[in-house]
């Protein structure tokens, strides 16, 4: 059992469900003090309910005011910052034809903007803690797929903000690092994606016949090594995409 994370704090966005709720738990247990952040009230305060180490705040990641207002609840509740979790995210399957402005930037403004904020409001605490930073991509972060070329595009800026945000915060001694996840039983595709739930069992079967080893993750399979990279033991990691997608990225 890992014990580096007590008595710190973490923010994990998109903590109402999927991965990031299996992360928030993760950490919690772990004996590590959690702010979730998500838009929708109910369950966001179901997924603090699972464990006393986890706080909820309706806050909403497109949101510039957010950023500091999330940042700041974890000052103002415990006086520090250890750990900021770049978990949600937005997403499309938005052919070329049929692409806007605002579209594109809906997806851009969740998965690139909101991180920028978000770390940059952090980091003068992240400094304090010499902490740490991980973001959350997708296998589509480096690999193509017809029908998601922006939202692939989000995520592989995601994936470059990593790299240059380690190199540039490596003097502070913070470390940047992401997890590259691929399908996971979250919901995603009749949330995230907007599908139907016959068009997302259909992908669903899609997916576990492309996955190298033949089926979709589960949330806590993607969480724990979110926290690993989190973890203080890890301290000689920075700058690092990892895949957890079941070899789907080597298709």
């Amino acid at each position: 059992m890992m014990s580096g994370l007590k008595d710190k704090v973490v923010i994990v966005t998109g903590g109402s469900s999927g991965i990031g709720r299996a992360a928030a738990l993760d950490f919690a247990e772990l004996g590590a003090k959690v702010i979730v952040t998500a838009r929708r009230a109910a369950a966001l305060e179901e997924a603090a309910s699972i464990h006393p180490n986890i706080t909820a705040l309706v806050a909403d990641v497109a949101s510039p005011e957010d950023a500091e207002r999330t940042v700041g609840k974890a000052i103002e509740t415990w006086g520090r910052l250890d750990v900021l979790v770049n978990n949600a995210g937005a997403g499309a399957i938005l052919p070329l034809a049929e692409v806007t402005a605002e579209r594109i930037a809906s997806i851009f403004a969740v998965n690139v903007i909101g991180p920028s904020l978000l770390a940059a409001a952090a980091l003068p605490h992240l400094i304090a803690t010499k902490g740490a930073i991980v973001n959350i991509s997708s296998t589509f972060g480096h690999k193509p797929g017809a029908g998601l070329s922006h939202y692939a595009a989000s995520k592989a800026a995601l994936e470059h903000l990593t790299r240059c945000w380690a190199l540039e915060l490596a003097p502070h001694g913070i470390r940047v690092n992401a997890v590259a996840a691929g399908p996971t039983e979250s919901g995603a595709l009749t949330g995230m994606m907007g599908l139907s739930p016959e068009q997302a069992a259909a992908i669903k079967a899609q997916e576990r016949e492309q996955i190298p080893l033949k089926r979709r993750g589960n949330p806590e399979e993607v969480a724990r090594w979110i926290v690993q990279l989190a973890e203080p033991a890890s301290a000689w990691v920075t700058g690092q995409v990892l895949a957890v997608d079941g070899g789907l990225g080597l298709t």
